[in-house]
């Protein structure tokens, strides 16, 4: 590393070769080597000890300036790579955390709701606003699944009323339910992490801690704190959503709403199927290939 910058050298590979371009690359000098999705491919939440990756991807490699790298691009194995740079390229050195922040601007959701990184002063001082740092877990505002929920939140969401954020993540959707108006939620995840992440989140936007009632669904006390509510919001993956049909219904008081998002739309029409006999979801958003279903529950 100089103060100047770097050279960069892309390769194009797949997931059984990447630990061996890896290591021959550090061999040769890199200084870091990092993974990009080379195909706008989609990595879905994984299953327990897995590490997705992509099915085509670039590596991106970075070397000292000055070093002379065709000597590597000559002799890079061949049967790792699908494709390689032709040449270097320079990247100069810049204030890299400034900018990543510029990356991450105010998002308004709905009417009402804005998320702003704490590094930027809220557009609308007086909408409901909520600070909120890429982090620890997911949950944004950026991903559309999480953007469908927020603006679902702002449109539906009445004052009063008691909600579950099943499977939270940063518990942006728990947050921004009491900040729209509701008394209590109740944040549940399977992540230790995303504990940790929903109250630190909870305590950087001033969340009262009777508001918030934040644990794991493997605690053996889950069940009991878990009681039906007027709402019920599981942004996951289609696959735990339906499997984890008997359990939300069971949280739902009668009349009251569930809102399932997490799901591609082709994925739509076998929830909407699996929840019928207790809930008439509907799609009432679609954003970039994602579907965002809601409804309420059926009296019993």
């Amino acid at each position: 590393m100089t103060d100047a910058g770097w050279q960069e050298l892309r390769f194009n590979t797949t997931p059984n070769h990447i630990d061996s371009l890896e290591d021959w690359l550090f061999e040769q000098g890199a200084l870091a080597v990092t993974l990009e999705d080379n195909a706008d491919e989609p990595l879905l939440e994984p299953g327990p000890g897995e590490t997705p990756l992509w099915q085509n991807i670039k590596l991106v490699a970075l070397f000292e300036t000055g070093l002379d790298l065709s000597q590597i691009l000559a002799e890079v194995p061949s049967q790792w790579v699908t494709a390689s740079a032709e040449e270097a390229k320079f990247v100069p050195d810049q204030d890299w955390e400034r900018a990543w922040m510029a990356d991450f601007e105010p998002l308004q959701m709905g009417n009402r709701l804005w998320i702003c990184p704490s590094w930027c002063e809220p557009p609308d001082p007086n909408a409901v606003n909520i600070n909120l740092d890429p982090g620890l877990a997911f949950g944004t505002g950026t991903h559309p699944t999480t953007a469908m929920c927020l603006a679902e939140l702002d449109a539906s969401i009445k004052h009063g009323i008691n909600l579950i954020d099943y499977g939270c993540g940063s518990g942006i959707l728990a947050i921004a339910g009491l900040k729209l108006g509701a008394a209590k939620a109740f944040a549940v995840d399977n992540d230790p992490q995303a504990v940790t992440a929903t109250l630190d989140n909870a305590q950087r936007n001033a969340i009262a801690e009777e508001q918030l009632d934040v644990f794991l669904v493997s605690q053996t006390d889950a069940k009991a704190r878990l009681r039906p509510v007027e709402l019920v919001v599981a942004n996951i993956l289609a696959g735990p959503l339906e499997a984890l049909a008997p359990t939300l219904i069971d949280l739902i008081k009668p009349g009251g709403r569930l809102i399932l998002a997490g799901l591609l739309s082709e994925q739509a029409v076998g929830l909407i199927a699996a929840y019928k006999p207790w809930v008439t979801l509907t799609a009432v958003q679609e954003k970039e290939g994602w579907t965002l279903l809601a409804g309420e529950k059926l009296p019993e």
